[in-house]
């Protein structure tokens, strides 16, 4: 009987532990297809922003700026900083969770001046990888 009991013990543990797993996975799936969605990147700036754009088309593309601030003459500019990490693990796992990880960082501004008439008169990016 002591056995049979440390055994149902021993499976109810590890089908909590999968169930878990699950859900963990299942959560981060999830977070990272949020943020995918709404990430800025150098193709986006390229495909979405031309000169001669309206302030509220930039914003639909790209969201809300950073920073918003004025040139020399009075007309807008916006500032978009993005940062980002990426994170790349390997991982075993048969009940022992083992693995590594290593990092990256990435980081895009862009750069986007008004005319007059709130229309994109030039725009700028740069991206770095680190």
């Amino acid at each position: 009987m002591n056995t049979s009991r440390g055994l149902f013990m021993f499976g109810l543990v590890a089908g909590l532990a999968c169930l878990g797993a699950c859900e963990a996975g299942y959560h981060s799936d999830k977070v990272r297809g949020a943020s995918d969605r709404n990430a800025l990147t150098v193709g986006t700036v390229q495909k979405e922003i031309s000169k001669g754009m309206s302030a509220d088309k930039v914003v639909e593309a790209l969201g809300s700026p950073n920073i918003v601030t004025t040139d020399e003459t009075g007309r807008e500019v916006w500032v978009y900083d993005r940062f980002a990490t990426d994170v790349v693990a390997s991982q075993s796992s048969w009940f022992v969770s083992a693995g590594a990880a290593s990092s990256s960082q990435r980081s895009l501004t862009v750069v986007i001046k008004f005319d007059e008439a709130k229309r994109v008169r030039d725009f700028a990016y740069h991206s770095s990888k680190f």
